[in-house]
């Protein structure tokens, strides 16, 4: 298949596309896009403590028990044997739309965005000059904040609510009863206060950094999109390939579209297209001033006249839709020429002859 010369393309010269940046492989470039996956949920989400403490919100149920030292106070009768016990349960009650509860001899107290021992703490100090040692134990009934979604391509999507424990990303998934399809074509993608990134599953499993704590309000996005590159030029096959895995090497990418083929290849033109986020344009060493957007085209070079490229091109990870292009050999141009010319002389002589033969006809019908 023809394709952009080899030549051509180092030139990084265009005459109609964007302009793009030539990066050869090497072991430090190699180095450097290994800590940049495809949206990779770790980079994006640095922090990774553990979730905070469970806080309430508008809507959930809440118990509250008020326990005394002594009879006499405010909640336990004076007269011994009238209530067993030291303590009063007040019935269950939702935290209002305003974010309050209410509670006798302390009115109403914040609730919603705070954590059941803050909210202990404002009821003791509104009561205790008034009965007699107070403790209060406020506990979550029913939770109807502070849930996780996650939905998708899981066996069972459902709002979850956010464990008090912690959760990892596949915790989460595991109790939404798991991916449907294949791992190696199941994408991941996390929502958190307006961020978003997405890794293939294999990530979370291969890649530990990326299962990182869920916190309660996240989103949790499951789905299948097979992943696929396209391969063109001098290979012994062109076309769309999936790469039936998590991920794939330059190299795995080489063997799936046939490899190159000896007579048509030029070993030091194999390309890989991609578009990369600026920041990592910029640590290729990309000049990324005459771009404009988020992205820069990137074109990746590897020379397997160098037989470390080898070497190279197996910790070179393809990517999603990338584009495999292995250019065909300088002598390949001068072969279609000389056979042009091969075709142009054929013709030439073939219109001789016939004319030749014409006239020797003629001849004979004469005689």
């Amino acid at each position: 298949m023809s394709g952009p010369e080899d030549h051509v393309i180092k030139s990084e010269i265009t005459r109609a596309g964007p302009e793009y940046g030539l990066v050869k492989l090497t072991p430090t470039i190699v180095d450097i896009l290994k800590e940049y996956g495809p949206g990779a949920i770790a980079g994006s989400f640095p922090d990774n403590r553990p979730p905070p403490s469970i806080k309430f919100g508008v809507g959930d149920v809440v118990a509250v028990s008020i326990f005394e030292a002594a009879a006499g106070g405010l909640f336990i009768p004076a007269e011994a044997g009238v209530r067993p016990g030291n303590f009063v349960a007040l019935p269950n009650q939702n935290v209002d739309s305003a974010g309050f509860i209410t509670v006798p001899y302390a009115g109403a107290i914040k609730a919603a965005g705070r954590t059941p021992s803050e909210i202990q703490q404002d009821i003791v100090k509104a009561i205790g000059n008034r009965a007699i040692e107070p403790q209060v134990v406020v506990s979550l009934i029913t939770q109807n904040t502070s849930l996780i979604s996650v939905l998708g391509e899981v066996n069972a999507p459902t709002r979850l609510t956010a464990n008090a424990a912690g959760e990892r990303i596949l915790d989460v998934i595991s109790r939404a009863g798991g991916p449907k399809g294949q791992g190696w074509e199941t994408w991941v993608t996390l929502e958190r206060a307006g961020k978003r990134a997405t890794v293939p599953f294999g990530a979370l499993v291969y890649q530990p950094a990326n299962n990182i704590w869920v916190h309660p309000g996240d989103t949790i996005y499951v789905y299948r999109e097979p992943q696929i590159f396209l391969a063109f030029g001098a290979s012994g096959a062109q076309g769309q390939f999936p790469f039936d895995m998590w991920k794939i090497s330059m190299a795995q990418a080489m063997a799936k579209a046939g490899g190159l083929l000896d007579a048509q290849a030029e070993p030091s033109g194999v390309y890989v297209y991609r578009r990369e986020p600026r920041e990592l344009a910029e640590r290729l060493g990309v000049d990324c001033s005459k771009y404009v957007g988020p992205t820069v085209p990137i074109v990746y070079n590897a020379d397997f006249r160098d037989p470390a490229a080898y070497f190279l091109a197996t910790k070179f990870d393809m990517r999603d839709k990338d584009v495999l292009f292995a250019a065909n050999a300088a002598t390949v141009d001068t072969a279609k020429f000389l056979q042009f010319v091969r075709v142009v002389i054929a013709t030439a002589n073939d219109t001789v002859v016939t004319a030749n033969n014409a006239q020797i006809l003629k001849i004979n019908l004469r005689q």
